[in-house]
């Protein structure tokens, strides 16, 4: 059974960083997507960054571009989220997905992650 356990979340400070982490359990991280999402109160859960392993390609959302870094560590089945230089606006409940098997150098759309996580609290706050 795919199980996404992730964590990380936490209050941080404008323009402090933080790192979220996204562990896999159920198969191996091979030929897969992962995604990064968030949702603010009152907004629509919107995609942050993402990751296909066929090419090893990230896509970024204009919002968090140049201060988010999605990685990977296969050795440890888990995937992070660095987050650089964060907002205000960053505040939200952030949730990690995947789909697996994946073969497109593409991000899926939201409605073809399998599998998502139980979500982490981030909260920008002076």
């Amino acid at each position: 059974q795919v199980q996404l356990v992730e964590s990380g979340g936490d209050l941080v400070q404008p323009g402090g960083s933080l790192t979220l982490s996204c562990r896999v359990y159920g198969f191996t991280l091979d030929y897969y997507a992962i995604g990064w999402f968030r949702q603010a109160p009152g907004k629509e859960r919107a995609g942050v960054s993402c990751f296909s392993s066929r090419d090893g390609l990230s896509y970024y959302d204009d919002s968090v571009k140049g201060r988010f870094t999605i990685s990977g560590d296969n050795a440890k089945n888990t995937m992070y989220l660095q987050m650089n230089s964060l907002k205000l606006e960053d505040s939200a409940v952030y949730y990690c997905a995947t789909v697996y098997p994946w073969y497109g150098s593409d991000c899926p759309s939201p409605s073809e992650y399998k599998w998502w996580s139980q979500g982490s609290q981030v909260t920008v706050s002076s």
